[in-house]
């Protein structure tokens, strides 16, 4: 894992918007969707539309919507996550 995996996951262990994420990390935005999506590829980070909502790996439009999602760690992530 790389160490800006582990910094994202290191925030993702509550519900949070992309906005905020950005925010609290300080990363570029497409640095930033960069890293989420290879994450979520690893199914490491589950994405939502709403706090209710989560959306199915394979039904994320991360392209056109990453920054209108909100992000949470899996199960498996923070097992990644508390591995390293």
């Amino acid at each position: 894992m790389e160490k800006r995996e582990f910094d994202v996951l290191d925030e993702l262990y509550f519900f949070v918007r992309f906005d905020d994420l950005q925010e609290a990390l300080n990363y570029d935005r497409y640095e930033l969707k960069d890293i989420l999506k290879t994450l979520v590829r690893k199914k490491w980070v589950k994405c939502y539309k709403t706090a209710d909502e989560d959306i199915p790996w394979e039904q994320v439009d991360f392209e056109n919507l990453f920054d209108k999602y909100h992000y949470l760690a899996s199960k498996e992530g923070l097992i990644a996550h508390n591995s390293r």
